[in-house]
């Protein structure tokens, strides 16, 4: 029997830990013993060109694409061991472009998240997504498909809020919105750390990652070439889009 490194390292009580995480495509390496550890209260930026692995990372965490090898522990539970559905009440996966059900209400969208809760959890949990959101509760009604961006990225935040997981995981949380719209997400994210979530978010869009983050994990090819705080990085944080992302940054 094999012993993983998670096995033999000394407790931690991280609400997410990674350690040499693989993921294979097609004979290729998407992810080569990647490692990272979020803490409750913690946000930690995983940045990276497109192509670097970083949605990978996340698939991987929610089961979406199978790990060739490494061990992944959220919530105590060690993931790995589970199917995808299982694994969404420790880490709830807010997936690149948002992927909401056009057709059906905002409502509908936040309470599938919920699915199976009893009646009461489901209401707490959705008064506790309009507190943070107060725009969803008047556009309950609506067909999450008629919403604006940032209106879907509310709701897709919502959803993963819904499910009640200790640790969001969060995929290019300013894709296809202009950076106004999206820095006013840092002030969403701010709460939801000081409410004690652990949140590891892939974000293409530096200076929100920067505002917002507490450490950060830049990937090239799959591996981490650079981790840190943003404080200890100093300069070099501030030089990544260049070094590492290239000239131009989008949200």
């Amino acid at each position: 029997m094999t012993t993983t490194a998670a096995e033999t390292e000394p407790f931690d009580s991280s609400a997410l830990r990674v350690v040499d995480l693989t993921v294979n495509f097609g004979g290729a390496r998407a992810v080569d013993a990647f490692s990272c550890s979020v803490s409750a209260g913690e946000i930690v930026a995983l940045l990276g060109a497109n192509g670097a692995g970083k949605s990978t990372v996340l698939n991987a965490i929610s089961g979406l694409v199978p790990a060739a090898s490494g061990s992944i522990v959220a919530d105590g539970t060690v993931l790995t061991e589970l199917r995808p559905e299982q694994r969404a009440e420790h880490v709830a996966h807010v997936p690149e472009g948002r992927r909401l059900f056009p057709e059906h209400s905002v409502e509908e969208n936040l309470d599938l998240a919920a699915f199976g809760r009893h009646r009461a959890v489901r209401r707490d949990l959705r008064e506790r997504v309009h507190h943070l959101f107060p725009r969803l509760r008047l556009l309950a009604d609506r067909p999450a498909g008629l919403l604006s961006g940032g209106e879907q990225q509310m709701v897709a935040l919502g959803r993963g809020l819904m499910s009640g997981a200790p640790v969001l995981a969060i995929d290019e949380l300013s894709l296809g919105l202009a950076p106004i719209v999206a820095a006013q997400f840092t002030d969403t994210l701010r709460q939801l750390r000081d409410e004690g979530l652990a949140i590891l978010l892939v974000e293409q869009y530096v200076s929100l990652a920067l505002s917002v983050a507490d450490r950060l994990i830049v990937l090239e090819r799959g591996r981490a070439v650079l981790a840190g705080t943003v404080s200890e990085l100093g300069d070099e944080a501030r030089s990544l889009q260049s070094a590492y992302l290239g000239a131009h940054e989008t949200a």
